[in-house]
Order: structure tokens, then C-alpha cells, then sequence
């Protein structure tokens, strides 16, 4: 016999599981101090500026 499952109760935990993965993703986001938000910002800069140096001019 397959399982009963109270749907309204299976639609909450999916609700809260998805709640919970947001606020991870949040905390990772926003739960970093000036400087190693600066870093991050600078490091991307100097990647998208040494990637656009090696493109090839279109003559």
C-alpha cells in the first residue's frame, strides 16, 4: 500500500526547505564584512578587465 501524505502539510515543508535555502544563500550574500565584500567586488573587476585584454580587436 502506498503512504498517506497530507498534501497541506507536505506543501509547508517544501515552503520552509525552500525559506531555509534562500536564507543560506542570503547569509552568504550579505554576512561578510566591508572588506572581504570589497575584495570580492575588486577580484571580479580584475578578472572581467584581464578577460576583455586577451579579446582580439576586430579589424
Amino acid at each position: 500500500m502506498a503512504e498517506i501524505i497530507n498534501l497541506r502539510q507536505a506543501r509547508k515543508q517544501r515552503a520552509r526547505a525552500e525559506a531555509q535555502k534562500d536564507a543560506a544563500s542570503n547569509r552568504a550574500a550579505h554576512g561578510r564584512s566591508k572588506a572581504e565584500r570589497n575584495l570580492t567586488d575588486a577580484q571580479a573587476d580584475k578578472a572581467a578587465k584581464d578577460l576583455d585584454g586577451h579579446k582580439r580587436d576586430e579589424d
